[in-house]
């Protein structure tokens, strides 16, 4: 292949939508369809914060997943940090206190600063799990109240 085609080949590829990248044909309120995996559904869970809760509730809720997930046979999860970080928040209060001369204020932007602490130590332990399936038949007999199209 000669420099000029690779060239020009790099630069259509550099013009690809993020869509056409990924492989995605459409995007759906809750799943992708690829050209190559068919259409894949997402679930989206969110744990409440189970640092609160009793050691058999916590395992009665591990219980009740793992029942929902052991009769799916493809299943593929993912497990995320839903934790925010507030540093740049904090730098510019910091940077607004330093400046600020009325004394009412700088109270008041410390109040601030304090509240994003206590928000990013509750959320530290914050976690989501993304669970991906194929929709297939074995999706529509997994889930029959989902409709095959």
């Amino acid at each position: 292949m000669s420099r000029e085609k690779r060239k020009a080949k790099k630069e259509a590829e550099k013009r690809l939508s993020t869509r056409q990248f990924i492989g995605a044909k459409e995007i759906t309120d809750y799943s992708l369809v690829t050209y190559g995996q068919g259409e894949l559904v997402y679930f989206i869970v969110k744990p409440t914060n189970i640092s609160v809760l009793s050691e058999s509730s916590v395992g009665a809720r591990i219980y009740a997943l793992m029942t929902v997930l052991k009769g799916v046979a493809e299943i593929e999860m993912l497990c995320l940090n839903s934790r925010e970080s507030f540093e740049d928040n904090k730098r510019f209060l910091k940077s607004q206190m330093e400046q600020e001369e009325n004394p009412v204020i700088r109270r008041l932007l410390e109040q601030d600063q304090t509240h994003l602490d206590r928000i990013q130590v509750q959320m530290a332990t914050a976690r989501e799990f993304l669970i991906m399936l194929k929709r297939n038949r074995i999706f529509f007999r997994t889930f029959p109240g989902l409709k095959n199209p």
